[in-house]
C-alpha cells in the first residue's frame, strides 16, 4: 500500500503512572527537571529473602490512592496502573462519544500478574485451595488489564494484549494503529503495563547480572552511556495513550498532541536475552519505520532511546542508530528517559513513546541525567543535563523499544 493512501492516525490522549509521578504532566515536569525515580525499597522482604538489589523504581502514587477498594482487589497491580493511566487518558481525550464496535484496546505487559501469581501460590500451599482467591486467574492473566480497560470503556472492536519483553508497549501501539488503518476501529486505547517489583524478579534480573547494584546511591544507578554503567534499574507503571483516525478526530474537534506515522517491527534471532552486538535487527527496524511512513532520516530531529543503562545494550543500540541514520544520526537530539524512570518493562516502550509525543509536541527534549562520564564509543549526541530546545516546523521523532527474546520495535511520530 502507498504511504499517500495510509490514514492518518493521530494521538488524542496521554495518561500514566509512573515512578516519577502519578499522572503525564507531574511525569513530564519531572522528567524536564531531571528527577530520579529510584529509591530504597522498604519493605522486609528485601532482607528477607537477602536480595542482592535493594532498590528500584516504585510508582510514586500508589494505585489504591486513586481506585476504589473494591477495584483494586479485583485487579493485580500491573492491572491497577493500567486502569488508572487508561482513565486519565480517556478524560484527557475528551471522553469521546464512540460507537463501541468500532472502539479497540490494546494493552501490552512483558511479564503480566506476577504478583497475583506467586502471592496466590503462597496462599494455595499455606492454606489450601479454598482460600484461593476466585479471581485469581483473570487477575494473573497477562490480558487482564487490556481486559479491564475494555470493559471500563466498553470496547468492542477488539482487545489485545502483545507479549514481546520491554518492547510490548511499543508494540501494541503499533497494533493499535494497525487496527485503525485497516478498518476494525475509529479509536483504540493502547500502550503498557507492568509490576514486576517483586523479589522473584528482583533476583531472576540479578542472576542474570542484568542490574545495577548500587545499593548505596540509587538514584545514580541509571546511567546510560556512561562508562560507569552496570546494569538497570527495575521500575514499575503504566503508559497509555488514545490514538484515533484523523478524521474521526476532527469530526469531534479532539485536540491533538502528534501524528504516529509508522511502526518497523523486526527480531534479531541471535540470543534469549543479548542483544545482537552490531544492532543490524534493530537498525532494520528503524529504517523499516521511516520507510514505513514515506520518511527519511533527515527527518528525524529527536530520538528517545531504550538505553536501558547496560553495558552491551547500550552500545548496541548506538550502532543500531548510526547504521539507521547514518551521517544524518549526527543531528538528532538523543533522550535516555530510563536514566530518571528506571527500566518499565512491558510498559517502557509505551512511556517513552507518550515522552516522545509531549518532546514534540512542547519543541523540547528531555535530558538523560547520570551521564557524567561518556563512554568513547558514544559518538552521537545525548542530551545531557538539562532539556534543549527542538526546531519549529514539521518534525520527526523516534522511539525504540527492543526486548529479551530479540525484539525490536521503532515507532515514529510526526508534529502537528
Amino acid at each position: 500500500m502507498a504511504t499517500e493512501t495510509l490514514t492518518r492516525v493521530v494521538v488524542t490522549g496521554l495518561g500514566a503512572t509512573t515512578p516519577l509521578g502519578g499522572d503525564v504532566p507531574t511525569t513530564w515536569q519531572a522528567a524536564l527537571e531531571g528527577r530520579s525515580g529510584a529509591r530504597p525499597l522498604e519493605h522486609e522482604w528485601v532482607e528477607r529473602f537477602q536480595l542482592p538489589v535493594t532498590f528500584a523504581a516504585e510508582v510514586a502514587v500508589r494505585p489504591e490512592e486513586v481506585l476504589a477498594k473494591v477495584e483494586a482487589r479485583r485487579l493485580d497491580p500491573s492491572g491497577q496502573y493500567a486502569l488508572v493511566a487508561a482513565r486519565e487518558a480517556w478524560r484527557d481525550a475528551g471522553t469521546p462519544e464512540v460507537d463501541p464496535l468500532r472502539l479497540g484496546a490494546v494493552v501490552a505487559s512483558g511479564i503480566g500478574g506476577v504478583w497475583t501469581l506467586l502471592n496466590s501460590y503462597d496462599v494455595l500451599r499455606e492454606k489450601g485451595p479454598r482460600r484461593v482467591f476466585p479471581l485469581t486467574v483473570p487477575m494473573l492473566m497477562p490480558n487482564g488489564p487490556a481486559a479491564a480497560i475494555s470493559l471500563e470503556i466498553g470496547a468492542r472492536a477488539g482487545v489485545h494484549t502483545p507479549v514481546s519483553a520491554c518492547a510490548s508497549g511499543a508494540e501494541a501501539m503499533a497494533y493499535g494503529v494497525d487496527m485503525i488503518r485497516t478498518g476494525r476501529a475509529d479509536i483504540v486505547v493502547c500502550g503498557g503495563t507492568e509490576a514486576a517489583i517483586h523479589p522473584l524478579p528482583i533476583a531472576g534480573f540479578a542472576a542474570m547480572q542484568a542490574l545495577s547494584t548500587r545499593n548505596d546511591a540509587p538514584e545514580l544507578a541509571s546511567r546510560p552511556y556512561d562508562s560507569g554503567r552496570d546494569g538497570f534499574v527495575l521500575g514499575e507503571g503504566s503508559g497509555i495513550v488514545v490514538i484515533e483516525s484523523e478524521a474521526h478526530a476532527k469530526a469531534r474537534g479532539a485536540k491533538v498532541y502528534a501524528e504516529i506515522v509508522s511502526a518497523g517491527l523486526t527480531s534479531d534471532a541471535h540470543h534469549i536475552a543479548a542483544p545482537d552486538p552490531e544492532g543490524t535487527g534493530a537498525a532494520r527496524a528503524m529504517r523499516a519505520a521511516l520507510d514505513n511512513g514515506g520518511l527519511t532520516a533527515a527527518d528525524v530531529v529527536h530520538l528517545n532511546a531504550h538505553a536501558t543503562s547496560t553495558p552491551v545494550g547500550d552500545l548496541a543500540e548506538l550502532h543500531a542508530i548510526r547504521g539507521a541514520l547514518g551521517r544524518d544520526a549526527d543531528h538528532v537530539a538523543i533522550s535516555a528517559t530510563k536514566s530518571m524512570t528506571g527500566h518499565l518493562l512491558g510498559a517502557a516502550g509505551a512511556l517513552e513513546g507518550i515522552f516522545t509525543v509531549l518532546a514534540l509536541h512542547h519543541r523540547i527534549a528531555p535530558p538523560t541525567i547520570n551521564l557524567d562520564d561518556p563512554d568513547p564509543e558514544v559518538d552521537l549526541d545525548v542530551v545531557r543535563k538539562d532539556p534543549r530546545p527542538l526546531p519549529a516546523g514539521d518534525i520527526v521523532g523516534l522511539n525504540n523499544s527492543f526486548g529479551f527474546g530479540g525484539h525490536n520495535v521503532a515507532l515514529a511520530f510526526r508534529s502537528v
